[in-house]
Parts: C-alpha cells; structure tokens; sequence
C-alpha cells in the first residue's frame, strides 16, 4: 500500500474513532451498557468496512489506474449495501441498542467519509504522470 494510502487511512481512522468514544460516552450515560455496545459495534462497523473498501481500491487500481473512478464508486457502494445489510440484520436485536447503533454507524460513516476526502486532497497525488521536462534547446544553436 503506498504511503499517501496509508495517511488517508490513518487520517479518517483518527477522527472516526475519538467520535466513536465520544458517541460511546455519551451513549452510557443516556442509555447505558447497551448503548455502549451499540455504539462500540457501529465505531468497529464503520472502521472495518471503510478500511477494508480503501485497501479493496488500492488493490484494484494498482495495475489498472485508469478504473479509479469506477473501482471507487463500486466499492463505495458495496461498502453502503454491506451496512445496509447489517442494519437489517440487527434490526430487532435485543443485544444492545439500535438506535445508538444506527445514529453512531451514521455519524461515524459520515466523519469517516469527509476526513477520507479531506485526506485525498490533501495527498496531492498526480492523476497524470508528468513527463520528464528537457531543459535543452531543441536546435544546435545556442540562445
């Protein structure tokens, strides 16, 4: 995985679990163990299936970087659909609590996605491969 990778990573990881703990604390205190678990299961949710989608791309386009666009928008959505299924799933679990659940898998989703954004512009990673520049006149002569 090239670098630029892993700080995008690591820079929507970051911000994604503190307001995973903050969502956490809040949600003890408001509703209590169950919220709790609620709230750590969207956190850990959130940061698998974000991190794992950023590797699947990495993966995808190292050989072929031509399909990054296509590659992102798949993974983006395989990545939607698979929380989708979660969500109905755990739709009537009694296991912890759903509503923190799902207001922690959508908060975090989105901090997760807008710091995964911020990262990539910030990376500034060339999206065409310059070409070496040749400083030397194309003529013999001298200007």
């Amino acid at each position: 995985m090239p670098s630029h990778d892993a700080r995008i990573i690591r820079g929507a990881a970051i911000p994604t679990a503190v307001a995973g703990l903050i969502a956490a604390v809040i949600a003890t205190f408001v509703v209590g163990t169950k919220g709790l678990i609620g709230a750590l299961a969207a956190v850990l949710l959130v940061m698998a299936f974000f991190s794992f989608g950023q590797v699947a791309l990495d993966r995808l386009t190292r050989n072929n970087p031509q399909i990054l666009m296509a590659a992102a928008l798949l993974v983006y959505t395989t990545q939607i659909l698979l929380v989708a299924v979660v969500l109905a799933v755990f739709k009537n679990t009694t296991l912890f609590d759903t509503k923190v659940f799902g207001f922690t898998l959508l908060g975090c989703a989105l901090i997760w996605t807008g710091f995964q954004v911020r990262g990539a512009m910030k990376a500034k990673i060339y999206y065409v491969e310059p070409e070496p520049r040749d400083d030397k006149p194309k003529s013999g002569r001298q200007p």
